[in-house]
């Protein structure tokens, strides 16, 4: 009794687990977000779509300490899902709405929809939510029914905010479909007011858009819309730094990230026939659209955000359990393009395409660079391990020392000192599809610790 007496005094007097960082702010320079204690916060994200409708507990269990093991920090799921979501109860049995009536929320439902975004909470991670689907206010392709009306969005958003206004939240609205009338507009802003009354804005609110597009093209200069949000697509080497350079144009000036690329194991243009996107593909994304300034990025898996598994026929040509596609080597390798970029201060973080003296290329086997504001440090991103030339005037410091860092393992390999002087070829240490390497440059007089084991 004594030995237990002992034991519950020490729990007693441990300290409480600290609050799961989430994004509270946007940082100063209007590139990057901060979390709620002030500090960086890099945006590493992954698609569970159907998380809340598909798999049961003990799936969503297996599926976020996997995702937290792997180092994301962000899970991008839907309330109401696209597939079946108003129609197929969820693995408790239990539909969303009353008569598909976002005023009459299920309460059973939710409390499925508590129960994971708790577990994620304890495990860590910021859950991503997006209120809806975007086919229950725009149809326009797949089932919906539409179910939303600026009055009714409010109202719902109110509810969703009041009920997580104390988890780590980010409130994603839209959910792949374009803003085509006044009324989805009306919709859209009025899900955004709701949630902000009912968390008292303490949570940022973006926009999911539909394929090739960006919530800068519908809410540039809303007040509400605190970080852009793109979906570049399901295709082999689509330019999604293109995008990120032109939403970081948009006025007035916010961070963005690509909320959709390519995902892996997804069949390139939705057409088997085309071949499957990969790993390099995945990776490629990343440092493209991180080195082209996005405030973080993320991954997607096709198996995974369906939940695909043989009680379901698969959606557009998925093939791989979802159970063991959650080992697919891409996912895993997200973590090392976070461990890079946290590596480094995000604070007045530029890309510079400058920096680059030889063709950066515009291809598959393009060269991207990103540096500090003040030329402290620089990386430079070889998709292909080709051979480039640097501008090191761009740079500060009278001595760089520099190190190849591999996305693949997140390595890195000393590559010496040398004065910052003129121009210099580097050759990375393999070229060839999937030999992607990254160049860091450091002044050498700050001393920074290498980046990656």
């Amino acid at each position: 009794m004594i030995v237990a007496g002992i034991a519950l005094l020490a729990l007693s007097m441990a300290d409480p687990p600290a609050p799961t960082p989430f994004p509270a702010r946007v940082a100063g320079d209007r590139r990057h977000l901060l979390d709620q204690r002030g500090a960086p916060f890099f945006y590493l994200g992954d698609t569970a779509w159907e998380l809340f409708h598909r798999p049961d507990r003990a799936g969503a269990e297996v599926y976020l300490k996997d995702r937290a093991g792997k180092g994301f920090n962000v899970i991008q799921a839907v309330v109401l899902a696209e597939y079946g979501g108003l129609v197929e109860p969820n693995a408790g049995g239990d539909l969303p709405l009353v008569d598909n009536d976002p005023a009459r929320p299920v309460e059973a439902y939710f409390r499925h929809v508590d129960e994971v975004v708790a577990r994620a909470d304890a495990l860590g991670l910021v859950v991503g939510m997006l209120p809806t689907w975007g086919d229950k206010w725009n149809k326009k392709w797949g089932q919906g029914p539409e179910v939303f009306t600026p009055e009714n969005a409010d109202a719902f958003g109110a509810y969703l905010g009041r009920r997580y206004k104390d988890r780590p939240i980010v409130w994603i609205l839209g959910g792949d479909r374009p803003v085509e009338t006044d009324r989805h507009r009306a919709i859209i802003r009025s899900m955004a007011a709701g949630l902000a009354r009912g968390d008292g804005g303490r949570h940022l609110i973006t926009f999911h858009p539909s394929g090739g597009g960006s919530s800068a093209d519908y809410f540039a200069d809303e007040p509400w819309l605190a970080f852009h949000m793109a979906q570049t697509g399901h295709a082999f080497d689509n330019p999604n730094d293109e995008r990120i350079t032109r939403d970081l144009a948009a006025k007035p000036a916010k961070p963005c990230l690509d909320g959709e690329p390519g995902y892996e194991d997804h069949p390139s243009g939705f057409k088997a026939a085309n071949g499957y996107l990969d790993e390099v593909d995945a990776r490629k994304a990343a440092y493209w659209a991180l080195f082209a300034g996005a405030c973080g990025h993320t991954y997607g898996c096709h198996d995974i955000w369906q939940f695909l598994s043989p009680a379901r026929p698969p959606i557009t040509a998925a093939r791989t359990p979802w159970l063991i596609a959650k080992d697919l080597p891409g996912a895993g390798q997200m973590r090392h393009a976070r461990a890079l970029m946290e590596s480094r201060s995000a604070d007045g973080r530029v890309p510079d395409q400058s920096l680059i003296a030889s063709d950066p290329g515009r291809g598959p086997s393009r060269v991207r660079a990103i540096r500090a504001g003040d030329g402290r440090y620089a990386f430079v991103y070889a998709t292909s391990g080709d051979p480039f030339t640097l501008d090191l005037s761009k740079l500060g410091g009278d001595r760089l020392r520099a190190a190849w860092y591999d996305p693949r393992d997140g390595r890195s390999t000393p590559l010496g000192v040398f004065p910052r002087e003129g121009r210099r070829e580097f050759r990375p240490p393999s070229t060839g599809r999937g030999r992607d390497w990254v160049l860091v440059l450091d002044d050498e007089a700050r001393s920074p610790a290498a980046p990656g084991r």
